[in-house]
Parts: C-alpha cells; sequence; structure tokens
C-alpha cells in the first residue's frame, strides 16, 4: 500500500521583508534616480521554515504534529494542502484534501452560509447533487442553522469555525488537515469535532492530520505525533512519548524574573522588584519531581505608609488553562496595610497536586473589593512538573501516566463490613 502523504526532502523557504518607513514623493523619486545609477539590488534575507523533511503517512493514519509556535506546523500543512508551493523536494499526496487551516479560508463573505457550503463542495470536486444529499447533515451539526442563509460577513469567528469543520467533516475528503483553528470554538464544539474525526477516521479510513497546541486532545485522538522544531522535523512516533521529548526539551522555562529599575503600579504606591521558583530548601530551579512542593516567591517594595492590597497568582497549564488561582485575601491574613519597606512573599504549591507537565505563573497585586489591579504580570514565570519513575514513593505500583487537570494524593479509608 503506498502512503496517502509521501514527503521527500521538502523545504519552505521565505524571504524576510522589513517594513518601509514612511516617504514623501520627493524621497521616492530620488531613491529611484540613487538605484538606477548604482545598479546594485540590495540583498534580502532568507530563511527556512522547512527544511530537509522526509515524511510517510499511510492512509487511515491520525497523526498529530506538535511543535513550539515558528517550528513550521502550519506551512507544512499548507504545502500539503496545495495553497503554497514547496521551495526543495516534493510531496505526492494521494487523495482529496478537505483543509481547515484558518478560520474564513475557503469561504467568501458575501455569499450566505448555504451558497458557502456549495462553493467549498465545488473546489473539492464534487458535483452539485452530491453536496445537496450532505446539506441537511452539514447544516445540522453547525449549528448555525437560524443564519444559513445569511451572509458570512455577519458570522462570529465562532461560526464561521463551525460551519467549517461541518463542511471539511461531511464532504468526504480521503485527508483531512485540521490545523490549530479549533482553539477558537468552545468547549463543547471542541469535544464534537473530536468525536466526529474519530468517527470519520475509523469507520470510513481517512487520513487525518492534527495541529495542535492541546496536549490532552492530542493523547486522545492521534496514536502517532510528529514533532517540528526550527523547521526540521526532530522525531515522528508513539504520542506519549513524543509529548514526553517536547516537554522535556523543547518547552521553555523560566525560574526567575527581575525588574531591574523596579516595576512600578500605577498609583505609584508600589514596586516589584523580583519573582522566582525555589524549591524547599530555597534553591531557585525549574524542575520539579511530582512529589515535591513548589515555592512561588515576590519581592517587592512599598513606597508609602499603610498601603493596602493583597497578592495572587495565576496558575496555567502548558494548553494556556487555568488550572487555579490563589490570593491571600482568602487565608485570613488579617489587615493588608503595609508600611513602607522591602517585603517578600512566598506561596506553596503542595505536593503531589500538580500532574507532569509545563506550568506558567502570572503574578498580582491589586486590591479585592472592588478590584483594582495594581501590578498583573501575565506568565512571567514557568516550572516543569516531571516524575521520577524509579521512586517506589512516587504513585506505589502504578506506573502509568496520570490523566486530569490536578493529580491530587487523597487518602482512601477501607474498612470491612
Amino acid at each position: 500500500m503506498k502512503p496517502a502523504i509521501e514527503i521527500r526532502n521538502l523545504g519552505k523557504q521565505y524571504k524576510l521583508a522589513t517594513a518601509k518607513s514612511y516617504m514623501a514623493l520627493r524621497d521616492v523619486i530620488t531613491g529611484g534616480i540613487k538605484n538606477i545609477f548604482s545598479g546594485i539590488e540590495k540583498k534580502k534575507e532568507r530563511f527556512w521554515a522547512l527544511k530537509d523533511i522526509d515524511l510517510d503517512i499511510m492512509p487511515g493514519e491520525r497523526v498529530g504534529i506538535i511543535g513550539r509556535n515558528g517550528a513550521g506546523k502550519s506551512t507544512l500543512l499548507k504545502i500539503i494542502s496545495r495553497i503554497t508551493p514547496p521551495t526543495a523536494g516534493s510531496a505526492i499526496i494521494r487523495g482529496r484534501v478537505g483543509s481547515l487551516l484558518e478560520v474564513g479560508t475557503g469561504f467568501h463573505p458575501e455569499l450566505t452560509g448555504r451558497e458557502n457550503i456549495y462553493l467549498n463542495g465545488s473546489i473539492l470536486g464534487l458535483r452539485r447533487t452530491e453536496i445537496s444529499k450532505k446539506l441537511d447533515e452539514i447544516i445540522d451539526f453547525s449549528g448555525v442553522e437560524k443564519f444559513i442563509d445569511t451572509p458570512l460577513k455577519h458570522y462570529s469567528s465562532g461560526m464561521q469555525l463551525r460551519l467549517a469543520f461541518s463542511v471539511a467533516a461531511h464532504l468526504e475528503p480521503e485527508i483531512l488537515l485540521i490545523d490549530e483553528v479549533l482553539s477558537v470554538g468552545d468547549m463543547e464544539f471542541q469535544k464534537k469535532c473530536i468525536g466526529k474525526m474519530e468517527e470519520v477516521s475509523k469507520s470510513h479510513g481517512r487520513t487525518i492530520l492534527f495541529v495542535t497546541h492541546n496536549l490532552d486532545s492530542l493523547r486522545k485522538f492521534c496514536s502517532t505525533t510528529i514533532l517540528l522544531n526550527e523547521g526540521k522535523m526532530v522525531e515522528k512516533g508513539d504520542t506519549e512519548k513524543i509529548i514526553s521529548l517536547y516537554v522535556s526539551k523543547h518547552l521553555q522555562t523560566n525560574a526567575e524574573m527581575v525588574w531591574e529599575n523596579g516595576l512600578s503600579s500605577a498609583n505609584k504606591e508600589i514596586m516589584l522588584h523580583k519573582a522566582w521558583i525555589t524549591d524547599d530548601n530555597g534553591s531557585t530551579r525549574s524542575r520539579f519531581d511530582t512529589t515535591e512542593k513548589v515555592a512561588i516567591c515576590m519581592e517587592y517594595e512599598v513606597m508609602a505608609d499603610d498601603t493596602a492590597f493583597t497578592h495572587g497568582i495565576n496558575v496555567f497549564n502548558q494548553e494556556q488553562q487555568n488550572i487555579f488561582n490563589s490570593h491571600d485575601v482568602m487565608t485570613g491574613n488579617g489587615d493588608n496595610r503595609k508600611k513602607k519597606g522591602r517585603y517578600m512573599a512566598t506561596v506553596w504549591v503542595p505536593a503531589n497536586l500538580l500532574p507532569e507537565g509545563i506550568f506558567s505563573v502570572s503574578l498580582a497585586l491589586f486590591l479585592p473589593n472592588p478590584l483594582d489591579v495594581l501590578i498583573h504580570e501575565h506568565n512571567k514565570l514557568s516550572f516543569e512538573m516531571y516524575t521520577d519513575f524509579s521512586k517506589q514513593t512516587a504513585r506505589g505500583n502504578y506506573a502509568e501516566a496520570f490523566p486530569g487537570v490536578v493529580r491530587p494524593l487523597l487518602n482512601w479509608e477501607i474498612t470491612k463490613k
């Protein structure tokens, strides 16, 4: 059996264009005359968005593609979908391709939703009668039936996504390409999309390429994943193995942030100087076993006596889900008024709470009631949680990955009746 997608020595090079500053007509004419006499054309900088990609994807495979922003994920899908040609190498595609790369791609804003369904189907090479057979099913799945005869320019991005996915999934292309656009939809629709992709993959044997930053969706849907980094393919293999490689080697962590001249609040009463992450011994680091507790610290300066405020953190996982928030106003610390001087605030994330992965931390100093945010620094710190399975205390004798947003170690009581 030949691969559905056969890629050999694939590369894509782009020219880096710099934005020109405003020029008057006189400057344009003068510059043109200079160029005529100089006869020298300025060299444009180039970079490879993809380079030396060799890849076979067999019919019916569900393959995830992950990597940091700029790794070349979207470029690869655009070459496969024939939106952009490669600079080097070849991409042989065996089968009709349906793609969902950007919200609104392949749609015309002046046409209604119904008309755009027929337009998309025609682009895929289907006859009008074939599209009509699927029309009711497409509209029903999309959930935009009330607006189906309204011009697309009046749709929200979420409505456009719903319709675009429904068209791509129901018009039966042999190969379906899906980029990060599913993040635009609500959680319920995302689950619906994943379910539909699983259905068409299993029952119809379609090949699916799925680019996402949502590692949980990747685990559920793709058994095989490709890791790209700086335009090159690092590895293709088992999804769990590739995710572990991505998290440990390619997601960056930052255990310390220093504001050299201080970060002042809007009212000039507080100055944030430093934030950092430490272990139980006070050592600054960014990698922790899941059985260790983690300290998040802030050093700040109060510039005026009797300044009232409270402290807070927001913790996000690698899919940018807000895992939890913590504010010291909740802990009953009493009067939050402080005199002039330097202070340090520390909050402890308990051991056996967070699963494996990369977590980012946002920092806040604010008045809680009514809310008045004095300083709020988004995602300034980050750290990694891992599990050393060689330690017997890691999870007892259970050596598999734990699903879920958190993984608390809870006490169980077993009694005989």
